[in-house]
């Protein structure tokens, strides 16, 4: 518990960290590895559109994704396997990595974003080059399947990756400030929710749930809950969670369904490492029929595996399967507070 403490009551003075380094070191206590960061977005850069999950099957969304890239300033340049298909994925494992590495190695290529999630992103882990991701590190966007790319790209080269919408998400209002905060302006941002209360006398819609009060200090690492868990127990799944800030968020899964996957990150250690803890939402994920015995509700799930850590906790965060998405950093020091629902970066996720 001397960890978690010291976390919680550090001074941001004492983390304060080079902006403009490459290579930069987030050590605390010895756990940390060293990170690196991409350069940042300007008009008139080049971001590379790459699909290394599920397939797409009508034009409309390559347009859609097309024209709001271009929205934003930017150039874009397709995959040369983003509109194939092989069954369910975007293309072979072969074409879907070699469309990924060519990327990473193309140097007119300034940021990379991905089409969508679905599924297949972790059977290409074992064919991507991580010495070249290494070598040229860019923006690197998406969420969802997407989740196993970001885990396995930070385990792998230290690179500071995004959970943030894909190049067909709803590019909002909402959404489109917080990426531009974050990758053109290079802002070390505050996440909260909006406090709308939409002509109601209390909010009700986007509301945060404190499970565990406190503060917290940590580096930021999560995506989506079952494709983390899923590639537990992989070369490709990160070891060390001391002094994390664990988010994540999911979609379509029964409730007894998050219980596994939770009592999954507690039974392989995760969870009794991790200073903090962040749930963003669980899309159309409901009880089912639970075998005609009732079920939890997902609040009683999260508090069971939560509460006893006495670590600041969360849930509510606009982080998952929505409109109004969080561009979120994998691997930078951020700072939550649990009593009213938000988290800062202590630094910029971009150089």
């Amino acid at each position: 518990m001397q960890r978690r403490n010291f976390l919680r009551n550090v001074g941001l003075g004492s983390l304060a960290i080079p902006l403009h380094s490459l290579a930069t070191s987030f050590s605390v206590t010895g756990s940390l590895q060293d990170v690196s960061k991409p350069k940042r977005l300007a008009a008139g850069d080049t971001i590379g559109i790459v699909s290394p999950a599920g397939a797409i099957y009508e034009s409309e969304p390559y347009e859609i994704a097309i024209e709001s890239m271009q929205a934003m300033g930017l150039k874009v340049k397709l995959g040369e396997f983003v509109r194939t298909r092989h069954g369910h994925l975007a293309g072979t494992d072969e074409q879907r990595a070699t469309e990924f590495n060519d990327m990473w190695r193309n140097p007119e290529v300034d940021a990379i974003i991905c089409l969508r999630g679905g599924s297949g992103a972790a059977r290409i882990l074992p064919l991507l080059d991580y010495e070249e991701i290494k070598k040229n590190p860019k923006i690197f966007i998406g969420y969802s399947d997407i989740t196993a790319l970001h885990l396995a790209i930070y385990k792998k080269t230290g690179l500071v990756t995004f959970h943030g919408p894909l190049a067909t998400s709803t590019w909002n209002s909402f959404a489109v400030d917080h990426f531009k905060d974050l990758l053109f302006n290079a802002e070390a941002i505050a996440y909260s929710n909006p406090n709308e209360k939409g002509g109601m006398l209390a909010q009700t819609r986007n509301r945060i749930r404190t499970i565990t009060p406190g503060t917290a200090t940590g580096e930021l690492l999560g995506g989506n809950l079952s494709v983390l868990t899923n590639i537990m127990g992989t070369p490709y799944f990160p070891t060390q969670w001391q002094n994390k800030i664990l988010y994540l968020e999911d979609v379509g899964e029964q409730i007894y369904a998050v219980d596994r996957m939770m009592s999954q990150l507690q039974l392989g250690g995760v969870l009794e490492q991790i200073s903090g803890f962040i749930f963003g939402k669980c899309s159309d994920c409901d009880p089912g029929g639970a075998g005609g015995y009732g079920s939890l509700t997902l609040e009683e799930v999260l508090d069971h595996y939560l509460k006893p850590l006495k670590i600041p906790a969360f849930s509510g965060s606009m982080i998952g399967h929505i409109s109004d998405n969080f561009t979120i950093p994998n691997g930078i020091l951020a700072k939550m507070n649990a009593n009213n629902g938000t988290f800062t970066l202590l630094n910029p996720a971009v150089r």
